[in-house]
């Protein structure tokens, strides 16, 4: 490992790393302190502006680091946000909460230096490169976080290989340590907190908690009553049920699921609230996105829905059954409509 660099600043910047619990532990911080001494009341504030961001952005904020004090509180509001989003132990909410962090670490990180780089993915157990000033990546790591990502793009017959290592630009090889930081922070969550500890923060609980339900509490992820769920292609059941368990949709994704439930008869408000569960949801981001793919903003019918061929080369093509291997079904919206007729016995609805 490159110790060297891995400094106060450092582990402030980035409080996932192995060190940060080291340098807390090196200057006699516990766990009971944290959450009960006055002297780390502003890491406990801090702490709750991560989650509060989370909730509300999406993404941790970055705040100034120029004293030692202001390194101190960054480090230890890291520790103090595990604790109180471990006392919640809300699935969603951690899901959130760590793609909150790793955005927050894409954008630090594409300001560093190669070393630095180098000693973040080495964090993250991610096999990294510099080859010259390229950035390369084992391919097995490439594939592991790559996964996620239907874009063809990211397909790795569609990179450059060359002894076992995938080249990447910044922006690739900062988006898969996100997703390893996203990875590494669901795996450790929750933590085992005692309940006198919980006892200590229930306020803090409690308003984090509060403030969850007032942001998701509003929208009711149930389908509407028009939307036959039974008849849905396999492809357009499994963005749905992925959109509402929590999991990011790719771009492709997302487009496909809402050109199709507006093809279909939905508004975009009940849309949006299909994809309230999303750990990235923003209410209006997401709603002018769905509004442009549905033509409200400019006046339109809006974008029809790929076809089925689209949808197998953009990777979204989910376990498909009898009716999407019958020849004349190559569009997951004829889908639908053959499947509403025949469990409607028989009722002729127009396919073309």
């Amino acid at each position: 490992m490159l110790f060297a660099l891995v400094d106060r600043r450092l582990a402030a910047k980035y409080p996932f790393v192995g060190i940060t619990t080291q340098i807390i532990s090196g200057i006699n911080v516990d766990a009971t302190m944290l959450i009960s001494s006055d002297v780390f009341e502003n890491s406990r504030r801090r702490g709750i502006q991560r989650l509060e961001d989370s909730i509300n952005n999406s993404e941790v904020s970055c705040v100034p680091l120029a004293s030692e004090y202001e390194l101190l509180t960054e480090m230890c509001s890291y520790l103090y946000a595990r604790i109180v989003i471990s006392c919640i132990d809300n699935k969603f909410l951690t899901r959130r909460y760590a793609l909150s962090e790793s955005v927050r670490m894409k954008k630090l990180i594409e300001r560093e230096d190669g070393d630095v780089v180098r000693y973040i993915a080495e964090t993250l157990n991610v096999n990294t490169a510099f080859d010259g000033r390229r950035l390369r990546m084992y391919f097995t790591d490439y594939l592991r976080l790559s996964s996620r990502i239907k874009s063809k793009d990211w397909k790795l017959v569609n990179t450059e290989v060359r002894g076992g290592y995938v080249y990447l630009g910044e922006d690739k090889f900062s988006r898969l340590l996100q997703n390893a930081l996203q990875d590494k922070i669901e795996s450790e969550l929750p933590l085992e907190i005692p309940e006198e500890y919980m006892y200590s923060i229930r306020e803090d609980i409690t308003y984090v908690e509060n403030l969850f339900r007032s942001v998701t509490g509003k929208f009711n992820s149930q389908f509407p009553a028009t939307l036959r769920d039974l008849c849905l292609p396999p492809c357009i059941k499994a963005l749905l049920i992925n959109a509402q368990n929590g999991v990011n949709l790719s771009h492709s994704g997302r487009f496909a699921l809402v050109s199709f439930l507006h093809a279909v008869g939905m508004d975009s408000n009940q849309i949006l609230k299909l994809f309230s569960k999303s750990p990235d949801f923003d209410e209006l981001k997401s709603l002018y996105q769905i509004k442009h793919i549905t033509g409200e903003l400019n006046g339109t019918d809006g974008y029809n829905p790929p076809e089925c061929s689209t949808m197998r080369t953009n990777g979204i093509c989910y376990s498909p059954d009898d009716f999407c291997n019958n020849k004349k079904i190559n569009h997951p919206i004829m889908y639908y409509r053959k499947k509403l007729a025949v469990e409607d016995r028989g009722q002729k609805i127009p396919v073309d």
